[in-house]
């Protein structure tokens, strides 16, 4: 057993990683009876509409968490903390990794800023299209807004630590903040706060990330607001060329991650919205569960590469995928049975979920997205973006093809959508261009 938890590269990390996404399992079933019986279907739809909105972040955001992670990591594999916690190693690293925190800083503020008021203003006039009479919306989904903003300024603060190989400690708090958002939700559904539960959810995970950084990780964080600089990371010339093209990939993620409910919502309103809405939840925490091989790993796989260790990265990121896609497989084959046999035995939970056929599609796609997944992972460890032009046009092709087929066959359509796009454009062109920079890349560092 000890051998085999070796070979799957189970550490610590992982292990909490892992322990985040199994309550989400666990936690996924009471939240779907509780949401049954204590909101509508239509409020259903409008509380997963909400988390789908929120996902716009990405068009503002553009992706720098991703640039953080991986340029703070290489910047790491020359330091260390110390017993109190404090940066100590080489000064020219230490000051680049100060100036890139300098940065996210005051980025994440201004971005927090324009996401409150433009992804607020622009909810509100999407989801007062269907004007529900009963369902108080409006001021939920505001606070709601508000809340996400602040969490959005703290989310560097936590990439810039997942970087520099904190992993441990950052999959740790979020498994808290995992189990605490869960029970913050069940205690206001409990008490009839019907929606007012997202933004319950959300402050526990504000509050329990403001403690990480401003009590947990407070020596580590005192450099980056007090010591000078003698060595930054030029933005512009280091950081720009990779982000601009995370960004423009970011903002064209929404089409293949997060659209699904909203044109469910859009063209067949809050009850089918609502279906497809619980069902993907699932569905992406199986996808969560399953990167976490993947994403605890980036931080190593960053050191790697700049020691030029290329066998031992490769060694690490085969092992680390086919766990990877175990876990994506299996979870997607005890879903599946889970909902045939709830329409099966004819339980009424399985009118708050999406049919077998449509479910069936969506767990193919998302085994198949799960090789992209790790693939892309593995080249942006590099601080490269090679899957650029890809993902624009895989984003456009997904999102067409969701819209038009949804709008005629409801959630089926979309579940054909999003198989079609993962088959026959990102997962074979996706390896051809992982294959080539691998073999090209490594031979020009060798």
């Amino acid at each position: 057993m000890k051998n085999l938890i070796k070979w799957f590269g189970v550490d610590r990390g992982i292990t909490y990683a892992v322990s985040s996404k199994v309550w989400s399992l666990f936690a996924g079933p009471i939240t779907l009876f509780l949401i049954s019986f204590y909101l509508s279907p239509e409020v259903q739809g409008f509380y997963y509409t909400f988390l789908s909105l929120l996902a716009l972040q990405s068009f503002v955001e553009l992706g720098f968490y991703i640039v953080v992670t991986q340029f703070a990591s290489h910047e790491w594999a020359q330091l260390r903390l110390d017993e109190e916690g404090k940066i100590v190693g080489d000064p020219n690293s230490l000051s680049r990794l100060i100036s890139l925190g300098r940065l996210i800083f005051k980025w994440y503020l201004v971005v927090s800023l324009i996401f409150i008021i433009a992804i607020g203003s622009g909810g509100y006039l999407f989801l007062s299209q269907q004007p529900l009479p009963g369902i108080n919306w409006e001021v939920p989904w505001l606070v709601l807004v508000v809340i996400a903003g602040f969490q959005l300024w703290v989310m560097p603060f936590l990439s810039l630590l997942e970087g520099c190989n904190q992993v441990e400690s950052v999959y740790r708090f979020r498994f808290i903040q995992t189990v605490v958002g869960s029970l913050s939700a069940w205690l206001v559904m409990s008490l009839g706060g019907e929606l007012w539960m997202a933004s319950a959810s959300s402050a526990a995970v504000l509050l329990t990330s403001l403690y990480l950084v401003l009590i947990r990780y407070q020596n580590f964080f005192r450099p980056f607001f007090s010591q000078k600089i003698s060595s930054v990371i030029h933005w512009k010339n280091e950081m720009w060329p990779m982000q601009w093209r995370l960004g423009v990939a970011g903002l064209l993620n929404y089409f293949i991650y997060s659209i699904y409910t909203p044109v469910l919502f859009h063209f067949h309103g809050p009850v089918s919205a609502g279906k497809m809405g619980m069902t993907w939840t699932i569905v992406m925490t199986l996808s969560s569960l399953a990167m976490a091989w993947i994403s605890t790993k980036v931080p190593r796989f960053g050191i790697l590469i700049v020691e030029k260790n290329y066998a031992e990265l490769d060694k690490l990121f085969f092992r680390s995928s086919i766990a990877s896609l175990l876990v994506i497989c299996s979870g997607a084959i005890a879903f599946w049975v889970f909902i045939y046999g709830l329409n099966i035995y004819k339980i009424s939970l399985a009118e708050r979920l999406l049919a077998p056929f449509p479910t069936f599609i969506f767990l193919v796609g998302i085994c198949l997205s799960q090789i992209s997944q790790c693939q892309t992972a593995y080249l942006r460890a590099h601080k490269r973006e090679p899957f650029f032009v890809l993902n624009i046009i895989y984003s456009l092709v997904n999102g067409a093809l969701v819209w038009f087929l949804a709008e005629k066959y409801d959630s089926l359509g979309a579940a054909i959508g999003y198989l079609a796009s993962q088959v026959f454009l990102f997962l074979p062109i996706g390896t051809i261009i992982w294959i080539k920079c691998r073999s090209k890349w490594h031979k020009l560092n060798t």
